[in-house]
């Protein structure tokens, strides 16, 4: 407590433009505490080195420490609860203009007994920079408005785990194509230069992770590093702000809100457009590639299946095998609670495993793996092989002819990939294609290799109902475990039903006897081994089958497609770190809000991203980025856990998964833990649901809505506003109306849902109205609210300081004459850099936070009530100067 400091500054400002430093003054706040009276007397003082300092040269003399003292400010403390317009006048200032200041103090740290900065917060947020206000309300009486802003450790953590996961995933995409096994020439050269595209991508991903972890220093990217390589994934300019109010005789509110960077690949730029652009030109370029590689087409729902079966085979295997020991274990210890208990689970999960890999996609692309095999024979060939000069041209089919002969995937989405019919059977399909024969390679000696020995036969006619056969006996498998537990539990004397003693005596009679009937472990072991055995046969075989999918989808995509998952990458890992730091933010806030809680793990949270951007020049790329990146994060779920020690290493937020699908696990304190709902103590899954909303409102977007095309921001708007009226009817449904938050303002959710569905279709230029209704509808849904432009500064902090003031004078009734005066306060600037850095303890982070306050006041730096193209002409030319003179 003896290391708090306040500072507070005094301003003149009748006038933003006119403002003008009069002086600070500093104080402990234990001394505060320890005066008698509560109150403090403090000189107000002022640096000579006060630009355009007028003073008395006696007054300077008389100053020995360079600083010159030029009134008094009397600081009291303040005691919430029943106040009076009279306790609030706690500052005056004692100068020639002398006036009542608005701002009653400003820190860099957070007050003693603030709730704010409790342990569990400081684990994740760090260096708050507050201020206070003091407003008047309509009944005359006073609140007061805590502003603080903070830094937010994720903002390098996140991407940082998101990295090592990036390399694990490509590394063990690497081991899976090897595993592929012997391939034809031209695939293997395919899956060779895959593999060195993938090795340059994991080598960059590595170096950029070595070089975050050399960072030490501030918990955000400021807007100058933005173009930098080794911080392209972390988001820019990333900072949590929390408006506490305080009024006599009310419960106090807060309001919360993250401010960040759109999530865009600044480092790679946008002369082509960004990810939604990139990405819808290169799949209608990849059916060409892949007709250029002869590789067979897949579209990105087939890559999406092929990474999900990969996925659920890969999880479900180890908890199928090790169930069957359970059901094993039980049936040793002739528990038929036990091995009933084991059966159901094993069940399930057998059954979640068969549906996994029912799909057409496994059944063609084991036949295109088979066709991309060394000395592949076909029906067809098995008839010519002995008149090998009878073959034609169209032995040889090229992927487009393919393609009409069934091996493609046809492009309509009742047929999977690759599937051939029953009149393609006859034609003859070949992936030897560097030219040579169709018949098996011969070795150096002369010989014919031996056969090899894969799960996938080569060298003889493949059998496509095999496939059926193979997966089909895991079922069979089941059905013959079943049916012996059903047998066991026949044999099972009634009174074993009840659960009394074995006497020792009769258990070891029955561990001792060779009665096959009597030991239910030898009965049911090779039925076990069995399941398990035609589990890892369909696991290999699905695996490789999937893995050729990919193969291929990476060989078509290698001029393009690795470039855009890096972009991709970049993009989604900055949009994970502001999700992440918005959800851990709320879950903090609302630890003690059952109806919340409820919520979160019913339906999850609805995060609303606002956005700034303008729909022209390269802002245009930064929106689509920022489309593809909060679309993405559908792909994320939350997971609350006990965390294992209260040290605040152990509550960071821990990130795993693939890139089909991530999960956050955000560990909390065992005390807090514990007062969680059963289903989040359990481990369920917590959805988020992402939506974005863009209104361009600067000058660019003028000229944008006059000569452009706004297409991509109404397309975005329309299609988020049908996601959120889905979330609102899921909550509806599933939540009732007393979990969700009261608001002064009565307005129903489902007319402010229409209002927004209205404005939303209605051509109407920069329709602010879009934003303001989102936002309070999020409000209103107790969700996440992230605010974003370009660098998360000018735009940014004039959209903030407005909501704030907006909530003031709607929920708080905020006299109409102070709104202008509130806003205005919470618009300026801290003065000069050098002021800043004297209170700060940390002169670089003191002035990186000022340097992301808004330079002005209004939406609007110029002036762009245009009425005629002669003006507009005028104005795009003093912009052009303006602009030029503003970076020289």
């Amino acid at each position: 407590m003896n290391m708090a400091r306040a500072y507070c500054p005094c301003f003149h400002g009748r006038r933003r433009t006119e403002s003008s430093f009069l002086g600070s003054a500093t104080f402990s706040v234990s001394e505060l505490l320890r005066s008698k009276d509560d109150q403090l007397t403090l000189n107000l003082r002022l640096p000579l080195s006060t630009p355009d300092l007028h003073t008395d040269p006696e007054e300077v003399q008389r100053s020995s420490d360079g600083v010159l003292a030029v009134g008094t400010v009397l600081v009291s403390r303040v005691n919430m609860g029943e106040m009076e317009e009279g306790d609030m006048d706690h500052i005056t200032a004692d100068v020639q203009q002398a006036q009542k200041c608005t701002l009653v103090c400003e820190s860099s740290q957070g007050t003693p007994n603030d709730k704010d900065n409790s342990p569990l917060t400081g684990a994740v947020f760090k260096n708050p920079v507050c201020k206070v206000y003091k407003f008047q309300t309509v009944d005359c009486k006073w609140m007061l408005v805590r502003e603080q802003m903070e830094e937010c450790t994720l903002s390098f953590s996140i991407p940082r785990q998101l990295l090592h996961l990036y390399i694990q995933e490509d590394m063990r995409r690497i081991q899976e194509l090897r595993d592929l096994g012997e391939l034809s020439p031209h695939w293997d050269n395919l899956r060779k230069e895959v593999i060195g595209r993938y090795g340059q991508v994991i080598a960059a991903y590595q170096e950029t992770l070595a070089e975050l972890n050399k960072i030490t220093g501030p918990s955000f990217k400021p807007s100058c590093s933005k173009a930098q390589r080794y911080l392209e994934f972390i988001p820019i300019n990333l900072h949590t702000q929390r408006m506490r109010v305080m009024c006599p005789r009310q419960t106090d509110a807060f309001y919360d809100v993250i401010t960040v960077g759109a999530p865009a690949a600044h480092f790679q730029g946008f002369k082509g457009g960004g990810l939604q652009r990139l990405l819808s030109r290169h799949e209608a370029e990849k059916k060409s590639f892949s007709t250029a590689y002869q590789c067979i087409y897949y579209s990105p729902e087939h890559t999406a299946k092929a990474q999900e079966v990969l996925h659920s085979v890969g999880h479900l295997q180890p908890l199928i095998s090790g169930l069957a020991d359970q059901l094993l274990q039980a049936a040793q210890q002739h528990s038929m609670a036990g091995l009933r208990e084991a059966l159901k689970t094993l069940a399930g999960k057998t059954e979640q495993f068969v549906h996994a890999l029912k799909d057409e996609l496994v059944k063609s692309a084991l036949l295109a793996l088979h066709a991309a095999q060394p000395g592949y024979v076909t029906k067809n060939q098995n008839q010519t092989l002995p008149g090998h000069q009878g073959h034609s041209h169209q032995d040889h089919p090229s992927p487009s002819q393919r393609g009409q002969q069934g091996q493609s995937p046809p492009q309509n989405p009742g047929h999977s990939p690759g599937q051939p019919s029953a009149t393609d059977s006859p034609v003859v399909v070949c992936n030897n294609v560097d030219g040579g024969s169709q018949t098996a390679p011969i070795r150096e000696d002369g010989q014919t290799p031996l056969k090899r020995q894969d799960s996938i036969p080569c060298h003889k006619e493949y059998d496509e109902e095999e496939w059926d056969r193979v997966w089909a006996d895991v079922a069979k498998s089941l059905n013959c475990v079943i049916a012996m537990v059903d047998k066991l539990q026949e044999q099972e004397p009634i009174n074993n039903n009840q659960e009394q003693p074995i006497p020792k005596q009769v258990l070891a009679d029955v561990i001792t006897s060779h009665n096959p009937e009597g030991d239910w472990r030898e009965q049911l072991c090779p039925l076990v081994v069995r399941l398990k055995e035609c589990v890892a046969e369909v696991v290999v075989r699905a695996r490789r089958a999937m893995t050729f999918v990919l193969l291929q989808e990476a060989a078509c995509s290698i001029p393009q497609g690795l470039f855009l998952k890096q972009r991709r990458d970049v993009v989604f890992s900055q949009a994970l770190a502001a999700l992440a730091c918005g959800f851990v933010m709320r879950l903090y806030a609302g630890m003690e809000d059952k109806g919340f809680l409820r919520q979160l793990h019913l339906v999850g949270l609805v995060a609303q991203f606002e956005s700034l951007l303008s729909t022209y020049s390269e802002e245009i790329g930064m929106l689509e980025d920022m489309e593809v990146g909060i679309s993405d994060l559908h792909r994320v779920a939350f997971k609350i856990t006990q965390a294992k020690t209260d040290d605040p290493c152990d509550l960071q937020p821990v990130v795993i998964g693939r890139r089909d699908h991530y999960t956050v696990e955000v560990p909390l304190p065992r005390l807090a833990f514990q007062t969680l709902p059963h289903e989040i103590k359990e481990g369920k899954a917590l959805q988020v649901y992402p939506v974005l909303f863009n209104v361009g409102i600067n000058e660019q977007q003028t000229i944008a809505d006059r000569f452009g095309d706004i297409s991509l921001q109404e397309r975005i708007n329309q299609r988020n506003f049908e996601i959120l009226d889905s979330y609102y009817k899921s909550l509806s449904d599933k939540v009732p109306s007393e979990c969700l938050p009261c608001f002064q303002t009565q307005t129903d959710l489902k007319d402010l849902l229409g209002t927004l569905g209205q404005n939303v279709v209605t051509k109407k230029r920069k329709n602010v109205e879009i934003l303001w209704l989102a936002g309070t509808i999020c409000r209103r849904l107790n969700g996440i609210r992230f605010t974003s432009c370009k660098s998360a500064k000018d735009r940014t902090s004039m959209s903030v300081t407005l909501e704030q003031c907006a909530l003031l004078r709607d929920e708080h009734q905020l006299n109409k004459d102070y709104f202008t005066r509130a806003l205005d306060c919470m618009r300026s600037r801290l003065t000069q850099g050098e002021v800043v850095c004297q209170w700060d303890s940390d002169p670089e982070a003191a002035c990186s936070v000022a340097e992301n306050k808004p330079a002005s006041r209004h939406f609007y730096p110029i002036a762009l009530l245009l009425v005629s193209s002669h003006l507009l002409v005028v104005w795009l030319i003093l912009s052009l100067v303006f602009l030029l003179a503003k970076y020289q």
